[in-house]
């Protein structure tokens, strides 16, 4: 099992990283959370990996905090929650927003995140209820920094939110809505998360 990498990061596409360790290019999925506080493309980086074998798959996940992966791995075990959903859940609200909002049984917030259905929400209220403890105190990561702006930012936020589950009309809407001159594709996709969450 492969359980941390550390090389340069080539390339990052959300939601798919390449990081180059001895020569070798390893392509990764990771949530929104830790792209934005990756550092710029040439640097060196480590990342908290999860590697899923399936019977037609191998994939392989990326995360900068422990917190970060031990919520992916925790939101798998309830029904009906794969590898997508639960990228979605860490893309959409902090590890440490998702353990109140658990704690709080608070399910039509947890139904704002895309893939995740009202049966769905109640599931990981019941069954995670108990494993979110350490995950309320723990600092996420922001990403307040932007290393480099895109050539489109708001297309690159387009992409990567539709990757994450909205819809592309949604996406239009959220992105037209928030987007301002200026902003990099990290902070359009950043406000376009809050305003679909409520917040």
């Amino acid at each position: 099992m492969i359980g941390r990498l550390r090389g340069i990061l080539v390339s990052k596409q959300p939601p798919w990283l390449m990081v180059e360790v001895g020569g070798v290019g390893y392509e990764l999925e990771a949530p929104m959370s830790t792209i934005y506080d990756l550092p710029a493309t040439g640097k060196e980086v480590t990342l908290l990996t999860h590697y899923a074998v399936k019977e037609d798959s191998v994939a392989l996940y990326g995360f900068l905090q422990e917190a970060e992966r031990a919520l992916f791995r925790n939101l798998q075990k309830v029904s009906g929650i794969g590898a997508k959903i639960s990228l979605a859940v860490l893309s959409g609200v902090s590890t440490s927003d998702f353990a109140r909002l658990v704690q709080a049984g608070d399910v039509v917030a947890l139904t704002k995140i895309p893939g995740i259905g009202k049966k769905t929400a109640e599931r990981i209220v019941v069954e995670l209820r108990d494993r979110v403890d350490g995950l309320a105190v723990t600092l996420p990561g922001t990403g307040a920094q932007a290393h480099g702006a895109p050539l489109d930012p708001a297309g690159e936020a387009t992409v990567a939110l539709q990757q994450l589950g909205y819809k592309p009309a949604e996406v239009t809407r959220l992105v037209q809505k928030v987007a301002a001159e200026g902003d990099t594709a990290e902070s359009i996709i950043r406000k376009a998360l809050r305003a679909a969450l409520g917040n």
